[in-house]
């Protein structure tokens, strides 16, 4: 009899967690290892939000809050929706969870039922599918290409709609690929989920203010707002305001919703971290001015990045509207021979034989449900950045 329950059996260990692990282990071991596997700015959480956790220590605001989040976050939460999208919520629809994959998987174990389908375009952030698993649904992969910047057609999703699909995933900007939606595209893809009332439509923006050459940033319920009272707003902390460890996603959408999305949290997680929530009030409602220049450093990175992965033999790497990531194509080497003398056959074999080779950790496009390609992080300085390009280029100079 198997220890392990049949959920979980359907469901495998994130890819970026297991690459990003093994590179530490094998600098654990010596080796000079460069992880570009990670998603986690490199920036310090600026000092306002930290002395706002220090105050929140002070005056013992250590205790247990409500379920889904304290008033005053929410509040927050309320302001920035309405400042930043032109959403208008109250705080009966929001929902605070200890990261922004909770309110993903809350959502999820609220609402799914077997047989449900969960649309994801490809390619995905790895926990998507899994999450669905894990809920008793089914994931629904939709195809993009490279051609159509990793973005998904209109005609695409209609012909994907059944009458089981509960939900589509949009994620804007992408992890994996930094690709992020225009208001034009939004509409088109609007307007065949406006034909389709059972379809629920959860939009993971956490990467909202990492947008690059002016692109302007939409999500779906502000370019229809006849999609509101079925669309989740996914946000979070931790990306622009280099808020990783603090554990701090959050959502707002219909009332009911939210609601079904707090009891699930009454009997797993309980309330998020006291002492984050208000580190978050800070975040959301203090100085934003630190954000833009972020930005500005990681589309230098980007630039860096996508320059020196062209120049490397048997790579094409898109330019990406924002986000942290590139996923360049490796379909230039594949069935070629690697430095070790074994075949390339995959984007995985790929990401193992680069490391093995040159020690550089990267996740492999397979784990995103899209090949032959691979994801790096450029969430780190410019001269780790050079250092880990130019052992890419080695290597794939290497290849024959």
């Amino acid at each position: 009899m198997s220890l392990q329950s049949a959920a979980l059996s359907r469901v495998k260990p994130s890819a970026t967690l297991a690459a990003d692990q093994k590179a530490r282990e094998l600098k654990a071991q010596g080796r000079d290892v460069i992880s570009l596997a990670a998603g986690e700015p490199d920036f310090d959480t600026p000092e306002n939000i930290k002395e706002a956790a220090v105050k929140a220590i002070r005056d013992g605001k250590t205790k247990y809050t409500t379920v889904d989040g304290i008033p005053e976050l929410k509040e927050a939460i309320v302001a920035k929706f309405r400042r930043e999208n032109g959403l208008e919520y109250k705080t009966s629809q929001v929902n605070v969870s200890p990261g922004g994959k909770p309110v993903i998987f809350n959502a999820m174990i609220a609402t799914l039922n077997p047989g449900d389908e969960v649309l994801i375009p490809t390619p995905y952030w790895v926990s998507y599918p899994d999450m669905v698993l894990l809920a008793g649904g089914t994931p629904a992969p939709v195809p993009t290409s490279a051609e159509t910047g990793f973005k998904l057609q209109p005609e695409a999703l209609e012909r994907a709609i059944t009458p089981r699909t509960r939900w589509i995933i949009l994620n804007s900007p992408s992890n994996p690929s930094g690709a992020a939606y225009t208001k034009d595209e939004l509409r088109a893809v609007a307007d065949v989920l406006l034909r389709h009332p059972q379809v629920w439509i959860l939009t993971d923006d956490m990467y909202e203010h990492l947008v690059f050459d002016d692109f302007e940033f939409w999500t779906i319920a502000q370019v229809e707002p006849a999609l509101y009272d079925r669309t989740l707003t996914m946000n979070g902390v931790s990306k622009a305001y280099a808020m990783t460890g603090w554990r701090i996603g959050y959502a707002a959408g219909p009332e009911p919703l939210i609601k079904l999305m707090a009891k699930v949290m009454s009997q797993s997680t309980s309330n998020p971290c006291s002492i984050s929530q208000w580190a978050a009030v800070e975040a959301l409602n203090g100085p934003q001015d630190f954000i833009k220049p972020n930005a500005r450093l990681f589309q230098e990175r980007r630039d860096l990045v996508v320059s020196m992965l062209n120049q490397a033999n048997g790579i094409k790497c898109p330019t990406p509207e924002g986000a942290f990531y590139v996923y360049p194509s490796v379909e230039g080497l594949i069935g070629k021979k690697a430095p070790s003398g074994r075949v390339i056959q995959s984007d995985e074999d790929f990401a193992v034989e680069l490391l093995e080779t040159e020690g550089v950790s990267v996740v492999f496009g397979g784990a995103f449900g899209l090949s032959p390609f691979f994801r790096i992080s450029y969430a780190t300085s410019n001269a780790v950045l050079e250092d880990a390009c130019s052992r890419i280029q080695r290597f794939c100079a290497s290849v024959s």
